[in-house]
């Protein structure tokens, strides 16, 4: 896979709220420099499918030198055979960021027999002030309306949280509500944009573990989360 590297102004810093599992939205410039890059045929395609439809790039992990330029990433549907491409941009080239879809936007991509049960987790949820966000294959596919879901699909849910106790608030009702549908997998995160399985972060409050596995949008590391 290609990855292109760019000299960008210093005026072009990334904005300090970045996180993981962002959304990007390119110019017509940056797409057109994206598809000069020595791609393979397919990923050509796909790419090609993108700038045309002016579909999002995600925020993968942050190399710690390019200050200036955004790492990101494009999980292909289907029809590219689920490739995952990696994509270096100039910060010059994003037109803005934005996020996936909140998580009533995938209630029609599951069983019509999930869906008062889906519309209870996600209001048990706003309860507790968390608005939750669909990213992986859900959530790609209520964005760009191609093919991602299949049967062995997760539901990955995105789960900002404020405080430790709201974290422990959002892990039970996921852990307790009644659900029969897909597995309901994702992350917590939190303000300083630290993500952690919320799966992970119950065990570690119940005391079955002493640390989780902690994604950054710099790296990741075990950590105890006190």
């Amino acid at each position: 896979m290609a990855e292109l590297d760019f000299a960008v102004p210093p005026a072009a810093r990334l904005p300090q709220a970045l996180h993981r599992q962002q959304l990007v939205r390119l110019s017509a410039d940056g797409w057109a420099r994206v598809l000069q890059a020595p791609w393979d045929a397919d990923a050509h395609a796909c790419l090609a499918l993108w700038a045309g439809r002016g579909l999002p790039l995600v925020v993968t992990r942050q190399p710690p030198s390019h200050d200036d330029a955004l790492a990101t990433g494009l999980p292909a549907p289907s029809r590219f055979r689920r490739r995952r491409l990696a994509v270096a941009v100039a910060s010059r080239d994003v037109l803005f960021l934005d996020e996936f879809p909140d998580a009533g936007a995938v209630t029609r991509l599951l069983p019509r027999g999930l869906a008062p049960a889906w519309r209870a987790l996600v209001g048990a949820l706003a309860a507790s002030d968390c608005a939750a966000r669909v990213y992986g294959g859900y959530g790609w596919q209520a964005l760009t309306r191609l093919a991602y879901v299949h049967a062995q699909s997760d539901l990955d849910l995105l789960l900002p949280v404020s405080s430790n106790g709201q974290a422990d608030d959002v892990a039970h009702t996921l852990a307790s509500m009644p659900w029969d549908g897909p597995r309901l997998d994702g992350e917590l995160l939190f303000p300083d944009g630290a993500a952690v399985a919320w799966r992970e972060w119950r065990e570690l409050r119940q005391g079955r573990v002493a640390q989780v596995l902690v994604k950054r949008l710099r790296g990741v590391a075990l950590e105890s989360f006190a």
